[in-house]
């Protein structure tokens, strides 16, 4: 069972991809505030200090491949 949520795992791949909050709020239409909890929660669930850190962990445990 992966850490992530869809949309949680959603939004990280768009951070790879290099979109930033307010393209990925267009993208899969939700407010910017929404992207930033999903970040946020996933930076949480990780037990990391910011996005960059949360990508290197997801590697890590094989959550996403790049």
């Amino acid at each position: 069972m992966s850490v992530l949520t869809f949309r949680e795992r959603q939004i990280i791949n768009y951070l790879i991809q290099g979109y930033d909050t307010y393209e990925i709020a267009k993208l899969i239409h939700v407010s910017e505030k929404t992207v930033r909890n999903h970040i946020s929660n996933v930076i949480i669930k990780l037990d990391v200090k910011d996005r960059l850190q949360a990508i290197i962990k997801l590697i890590k445990l094989k959550e996403i491949i790049i």
